[in-house]
C-alpha cells in the first residue's frame, strides 16, 4: 500500500476545493474521509455558509457525475429512484433513472421531505442499490449522499428519525468564516463562476486505488480496545439515553483507517480516533433532554477526556 497516493489525493482535493470554499480545509478533509470510507454526510448548518457550493466544488474536483435534489413536502420516492413508464413508440415499459444514479448526490434540505420520501433513501445509502417495481438495480460506485439541513428552523420540516441519522457516516457543521476569510470571499468572483471554472484534478485510476486499498490500514489490539472503551462509555454515560450502535463502531474504525491513510500512515494511532470520534458519533448518541449537534460533540469530547489513551509504541 502506497500511502503517498492518499496524501497526494488529499492535498489536490483540498487545494482545488479551497479555490471556492475559503478556510474550510478541515471540513473538506472530513468529506474526503467519508468518500474513501464509503459513507454519507449530513451537513447541518444555517443557510448561507456555503454548504451547496462545497458539495458542488467537491464533485467537480473529483470529476464525478453530480445531481442536486431540492427536498420539498411534495417530493415523491419515485422522484429519487426513477420510474417505469410506458413508451408508446416501442409499446413496452421502459425505466427512467432517477437522480440517485449519480455518484455524488446533494439532498438539499432533506428534512423538508415527508418521512416516506426520506425513507426511500435508506436502501440506496445502506445497500448501494434501489428497488423499483420489484426489480433491484445497483448504484454507481462510489456513491455518496451529502444532505443538508437547517438546525434552527423547524417550521414545515420532518425531523430525521434515529434510524436514518445512523445511516449517515458523519454529521458536520461548516460554521461561520473568520473575519479575514469572509473578506476573501467578498473579493472573489461569484461562487457559481468559480465552481464552473474548476477542473477535475483526480484520475479514475487514482480514486479506484484509494477506494480499494484504504482498508489495508492496520490497528493494534491496544488501540482497538481504546475504540471499544469509547463506545462502551457512550452506552453507560448518565447523560446519554441511547449509546453508539455497532454500525457506529465500524464507522469510526473505517474513518480512522481513511484518516490515517491520507496522513501518510498505514496504521491507526489514538490521535486519529480523537479526531474522528466527535464527527462520527455526535449524531449516533441520544443526549438526554433537548440536544443539538454541539451537545453531542461536547459529550463525546468529555468522554474522550476521561478515557486513558494507550501509550504503547507502534
Amino acid at each position: 500500500m502506497d500511502t503517498s497516493v492518499f496524501v497526494n489525493f488529499k492535498e489536490k482535493v483540498i487545494e482545488n476545493v479551497s479555490k471556492v470554499i475559503v478556510g474550510k480545509s478541515d471540513v473538506i478533509e472530513l468529506l474526503i474521509v467519508s468518500l474513501i470510507s464509503g459513507g454519507h454526510v449530513l451537513l447541518e448548518d444555517i443557510p448561507g455558509v456555503g454548504k451547496t457550493m462545497l458539495v458542488k466544488s467537491f464533485s467537480k474536483t473529483l470529476g464525478l457525475p453530480f445531481k442536486r435534489i431540492q427536498f420539498t413536502p411534495d417530493l415523491l420516492p419515485s422522484d429519487l429512484t426513477g420510474i417505469n413508464f410506458y413508451n408508446q413508440k416501442i409499446n413496452e415499459f421502459e425505466y427512467r433513472e432517477g437522480p440517485l444514479f449519480a455518484n455524488i448526490v446533494l439532498a438539499d434540505e432533506i428534512n423538508r421531505a415527508t418521512p416516506r420520501t426520506q425513507s426511500s433513501l435508506l436502501e440506496a445509502m445502506e445497500e448501494k442499490q434501489i428497488t423499483v417495481d420489484g426489480e433491484t438495480r445497483k448504484l454507481n460506485i462510489p456513491f455518496m449522499v451529502l444532505a443538508t439541513q437547517n438546525p434552527i428552523e423547524s417550521y414545515g420540516t420532518f425531523p430525521l428519525p434515529e434510524a436514518q441519522l445512523d445511516r449517515f457516516f458523519m454529521r458536520i457543521s461548516m460554521g461561520y468564516p473568520t473575519r479575514e476569510e469572509e473578506k476573501q470571499v467578498i473579493y472573489k468572483n461569484t461562487s457559481s463562476n468559480i465552481v464552473d471554472s474548476l477542473f477535475k484534478v483526480v484520475q479514475e485510476e487514482e480514486l479506484e486505488y484509494i477506494l480499494e486499498n484504504y482498508s489495508k490500514v492496520t490497528i493494534t489490539e491496544d488501540v482497538l480496545n481504546y475504540i471499544m472503551d469509547i463506545v462502551e462509555s457512550t452506552r453507560n454515560d448518565a447523560k446519554i439515553q441511547l449509546g453508539v450502535s455497532p454500525r457506529g463502531t465500524i464507522a469510526l474504525y473505517k474513518a480512522c483507517q481513511s484518516y490515517a491513510a491520507i496522513n501518510g500512515r498505514d496504521y491507526i494511532i489514538p490521535e486519529d480516533i480523537k479526531k474522528m470520534a466527535p464527527h462520527v458519533f455526535n449524531h449516533r448518541i441520544l443526549v438526554k433532554g433537548i440536544s443539538r449537534m454541539e451537545d453531542g460533540e461536547k459529550v463525546i469530547k468529555d468522554i474522550l477526556g476521561k478515557i486513558n489513551v494507550p501509550t504503547e509504541e507502534i
